[in-house]
């Protein structure tokens, strides 16, 4: 485990390996925001939680890899916004608006350090797990090689149904509808 200071935000950022990073054959790669609620918690409102553990398995399954745990609660606005936006979807918001109603972007995420934290443990070429097209840009944008994508779908349950199909509406996430149940 290797800690990262971000002189930009003051964050602390942590990269879990296992295995040899070096090598002609991609990385898998999961660069993961902080949830408290869902990683912590166990929180059925997001599919956070599962995600980790789901990536986590694969990597020791495979015996390589890489967690970059990112501090960026609430897509980036913090955990007391993020309690705040809960609160506005208990009144019927859905996670982008309930952001928008509080002043926020939907999605405030800066994954710039991630790149610099994958290229510290020696990572040349990345299988990224993910469901998000914005990390895979803003990665490759910062110089990140990801020549390969694979999906992590986890955690769906009729608690974050909803949650989820507007991650993919609106948020262009890449989660099919029938692993949604739509």
């Amino acid at each position: 485990m290797r800690v990262f200071h971000d002189s930009i935000s003051g964050m602390d950022h942590v990269a879990l390996t296992l295995g040899e990073m070096k090598g002609p054959d991609p990385v898998l790669v999961r660069v993961h925001s902080e949830c408290l609620t869902g990683d912590v918690f166990g929180s059925l409102r997001c599919d956070c939680g599962p995600q980790l553990n789901s990536a986590i398995r694969q990597i020791q399954e495979v015996g390589w890899g890489c967690i970059v745990y990112l501090r960026q609660e609430g897509r980036g606005i913090g955990l007391h916004a993020k309690i705040q936006a809960y609160n506005l979807q208990d009144k019927g918001a859905d996670t982008v608006e309930a952001n928008l109603l509080l002043g926020h972007p939907v999605d405030a995420r800066d994954y710039s350090i991630a790149s610099e934290i994958i290229g510290a443990v020696g990572i040349h070429n990345v299988c990224l797990l993910t469901n998000n097209p914005d990390k895979v840009r803003q990665l490759v944008s910062n110089g990140t090689n990801v020549s390969e994508r694979m999906p992590l779908i986890e955690g769906v349950a009729d608690e974050n149904r909803e949650y989820l199909s507007i991650k993919v509406d609106k948020m262009g996430h890449d989660i099919p509808e029938e692993e949604l149940g739509n």
